[in-house]
C-alpha cells in the first residue's frame, strides 16, 4: 500500500539529482502544489466497502487528511500519538520526493482529548539524504525502514525518545535471512511480513519469538497467507486478533484472523476496495489507509476510520 512501496525500494538513491535541503521543510501543507486536487468521497470511484456490522461505515479522518498523500497509519498502544507517512505530491519520483524536505514520518498528538497539529518526526541530522516510513512505535523506541545516505539499499532503523525528540538514530538490521518487511511487536513476538523462500507466493506474514534477546527463525502462519499478497500485519496488544492486508478482488483489502485455543483462525474480510494497513487506538476504532483511483491511475491517498459499534 505505502506510496514509496518500500518494499521494493532497494535501489539507492545516492547520486540523486540536487542536493539534500539545509533544513526541514516547516510547513506540511504548504509544500503541496497548487494543481494537486483534493479527492472527497463524494469523488471517490472505489469507495471502502465494510463487510462487518462491527463498525460504523468508514470515513475519512480529517485530523491528518490533506490534497497530499498520507499512509502508513500507526497508533502505538501505549501512547495517545498518531504516526502516518506523508508525501505532498505522488506522481513526483521517490528520488526527487528525499528533496522536498517534507515527505517521511509524522505525528500527532492528543491533548485534552483534541489531536494536535501534526509534526514532522525527524531522524535524520540537517543536510543528509533520508526517506523513512514503516513506523513502529512502542514506549521510547521507534523502528522505520529507511534508505539514507551512507548506507546501500534498504535498513531498519532504530531511535529512541528523548523528551518529544528521537535521538540516537542508527541502523538496527534483523537477520539478513528474515527478510523482515513492514512489521508489528507485541510482548516477545515479531509479525511481519516477507517474500523469502519457504511461503506461498508473493508476501506472507512470519511470526519470529525473542529468546534472550535474540530473535529465532520465523515460522510462516500458514492459515492466513494465500499465493498472492498477504502483508501489513497489526497485532492486538492482547494478541488474540491479527489484524492484515491482502488482495482481495483485484485490489487490497482488510481481514482478521482470531486466536482460539492459541491457534489463529482461517481469516474473515472486513473492509474491501483499497483500504489497508490497519491499526487501532484504545477504543478500538479502526484506522486505515485509502488510495483513490481513477482509470487505473493512483491520485491520492488518505486515512480512513471505521469507529466502533
Amino acid at each position: 500500500m505505502r506510496l514509496l512501496l518500500f518494499g521494493i525500494l532497494i535501489f539507492l538513491f545516492i547520486g540523486c539529482v540536487g542536493e539534500a535541503p539545509s533544513e526541514p521543510a516547516k510547513d506540511r501543507l504548504g509544500s503541496i502544489p497548487d494543481n494537486v486536487v483534493k479527492v472527497t468521497p463524494e469523488m471517490d470511484k472505489y469507495p471502502p466497502v465494510l463487510h462487518s456490522d462491527e463498525f460504523e461505515e468508514p470515513v475519512p479522518f480529517d485530523a491528518v487528511n490533506s490534497a497530499g498523500a498520507e499512509d502508513s497509519p500507526f497508533i502505538p498502544a501505549d501512547r495517545d500519538e498518531f504516526y502516518f507517512f506523508f508525501t505532498p505530491d505522488v506522481k513526483v519520483p521517490v528520488e526527487k520526493q528525499i528533496l522536498d524536505g517534507v515527505t517521511g514520518i509524522w505525528v500527532l498528538r492528543m491533548e485534552n482529548g483534541i489531536w494536535q497539529e501534526p509534526e514532522r518526526v525527524v531522524l535524520q541530522d540537517h543536510g543528509k539524504l533520508s526517506l523513512d516510513g514503516c513506523e513502529f512505535v512502542h514506549g521510547d523506541m521507534i523502528l522505520f525502514c529507511t534508505a539514507r545516505e551512507g548506507y546501500t539499499g534498504l535498513h531498519w532503523g532504530r531511535a529512541d525518545r528523548d523528551g518529544e525528540k528521537w535521538k540516537n538514530w542508527r541502523i538496527d538490521d534483523f537477520p539478513e535471512e528474515y527478510e523482515v518487511g513492514e512489521l508489528h511487536i507485541v510482548g516477545d513476538e515479531l509479525y511481519y511480513h516477507s517474500g523469502k523462500d519457504g511461503g506461498k507466493g508473493g508476501y506472507d506474514i512470519w511470526v519470529s519469538k525473542n529468546v534472550d534477546g535474540a530473535w529465532q527463525e520465523p515460522e510462516n502462519i500458514e492459515v492466513v497467507n494465500t499465493g498472492e499478497t498477504d502483508g501489513w500485519p497489526y497485532v492486538t496488544p492482547d494478541r488474540n486478533e491479527l489484524w492484515f492486508t491482502r488482495t482481495h478482488m483485484g485490489s487490497p483489502g482488510i481481514f482478521r484472523s482470531e486466536k482460539v485455543g492459541g491457534k489463529w483462525q482461517e481469516p474473515e474480510l472486513i473492509i474491501s476496495q483499497f483500504a489497508g494497513e490497519p491499526t487501532f487506538d484504545k477504543e478500538g476504532n479502526l484506522y486505515f489507509v485509502h488510495h483513490y483511483y481513477d482509470d487505473g491511475e493512483m491520485l491520492e491517498a488518505d486515512i480512513y476510520v471505521a469507529y466502533k459499534k
